[in-house]
């Protein structure tokens, strides 16, 4: 690892960066949107206070931004500013859904047979827009849909399980696929 200097940080970015930065830097540029009457004196301390903390009482030198900007955010705030806008927001995961009972229904009469390879293929076709999350739900429709029962049985039960384990299967085979949870209801 490179040695950093005495006041940097490696900051950790949403999108799973390592980016070694000066904390003073970092701190003026955060606050110079939220508080522009702050004297860069104070920020200058403050951020000098985040630094310690990190590096010495935690031990850290990598800490992701949302992390500094909130301990930054206390620090002005214990020197009695008011900074409250600081807050780095965080993106919401790219979710992806699907309907398993529409896959069922384009499967026809070829039930299971043709069930499988229509859902590995709506996986694949999937994970190659990137999803953070993908989402199936529709998941005991369309076990009865695939089965052809009104009541749920123990044989829905069996399929109910194997779609979910193949389809975990399916999402592991993946190897481009960064990290990608997957949902299914």
């Amino acid at each position: 690892m490179i040695l950093l200097r005495p006041d940097c940080l490696v900051f950790k970015t949403v999108g799973g960066e390592n980016i070694p930065a000066s904390a003073e830097l970092l701190s003026i540029e955060l606050v110079a949107d939220a508080a522009p009457m702050i004297d860069p004196e104070m920020v200058k301390e403050a951020a000098a206070a985040v630094l310690h903390y990190f590096k010495t009482e935690l031990a850290q030198e990598c800490v992701t931004v949302g992390e500094f900007t909130l301990a930054l955010e206390k620090s002005m705030n214990g020197f009695g500013f008011s900074v409250a806008s600081l807050k780095v927001e965080s993106p919401q995961p790219r979710i992806v859904e699907a309907d398993l009972r529409l896959l069922a229904c384009a499967s026809g009469k070829g039930f299971e047979l043709v069930f499988f390879p229509k859902l590995r293929e709506q996986i694949h076709r999937t994970l190659d827009t990137a999803p953070q999350v993908l989402h199936f739900h529709g998941l005991r429709g369309c076990v009865k849909q695939l089965i052809g029962a009104k009541r749920w049985t123990t044989r829905c039960q069996v399929l109910n399980d194997q779609i979910v384990e193949f389809s975990r299967g399916c999402l592991a085979v993946e190897k481009h696929t960064p990290s990608c949870a997957l949902v299914i209801v």
